[in-house]
């Protein structure tokens, strides 16, 4: 494993251009995530035990130990989803109560197994919650569906306590062309096929097709490292997990206090 921290770039708002292979414009890019998600809630954990790349629970428990979440702590998890980031979440801080999802997708939220835990409708744009609310947020694999990043660091920022902490979970495309190759076959290919084999929805394979071309057109990490600084948040760092093609890293940084 090893750290890394991009030279700063600039701000940025789109996560990715339109892709307009799945919508005809970024207004419609909103409705057509949220339904697509919406419709393939039941597939969703056992495609992405499939889709693994080590991103299992072992692997979100360690991200969220490396960016300081420690028992007691206040925690949301925007994009919560299912659950999967929130779930280590809850193991670390010791009480469901202590621990707030947040998603646009009631559909995905149905389907977390989350006792005790609070889960709100609402975007990361505009969180549902008041200045300094929480000691840390959390974000797993969610930014590439982010409608404006820049607005989404700064709500980040603004619901965090002084001192308050940050890690966001996410998919970068390898730089060796021949590893882009690869996991391009698999998650583009591979994971779709199976998706469409063992999942009950008819959209989970375009799921997974959609997934991977986020990640092929997302910004680069020196885009979120400066959009994140931009925001206001300071020691902003890329931590790279080596061992899964080194595809697999978490932002992390710290809102002054």
């Amino acid at each position: 494993m090893k750290n890394t921290s991009d030279s700063p770039a600039h701000a940025v708002h789109a996560p990715h251009p339109p892709l307009t292979g799945y919508y005809a414009s970024e207004q419609e890019r909103r409705g057509f995530v949220g339904t697509l998600f919406d419709s393939t809630a039941s597939d969703y954990d056992r495609i992405d035990r499939l889709l693994a790349l080590g991103s299992g629970p072992w692997y979100r428990n360690q991200a969220l130990q490396r960016a300081g979440l420690k028992p007691g702590m206040h925690i949301v998890d925007i994009g919560v989803g299912t659950g999967l980031v929130a779930r280590e979440a809850v193991t670390l801080v010791g009480d469901p109560a202590l621990v707030v999802g947040v998603d646009p997708s009631a559909g995905m939220m149905a389907c977390a197994n989350l006792p005790g835990v609070q889960l709100i409708e609402g975007r990361a744009e505009a969180i549902p919650f008041p200045d300094a609310s929480f000691d840390f947020l959390s974000m797993g694999y969610a930014l590439r569906h982010i409608s404006d990043l820049s607005a989404a660091f700064s709500e980040f920022h603004r619901v965090l306590k002084p001192g308050g902490r940050l890690c966001l979970l996410e998919i970068t495309k390898p730089e060796r062309a021949w590893s882009q190759a690869l996991l391009k076959v698999y998650m583009r290919g591979v994971v779709p096929v199976l998706a469409r084999l063992i999942g009950s929805s008819a959209e989970s394979a375009r799921l997974w097709r959609y997934y991977w071309d986020t990640i092929e057109a997302c910004v680069p990490p020196s885009g979120v490292i400066a959009t994140l600084e931009n925001a206001g948040f300071t020691g902003v760092k890329r931590h790279i997990e080596s061992r899964a093609l080194s595809i697999l890293a978490e932002y992390q940084a710290v809102k002054p206090g």
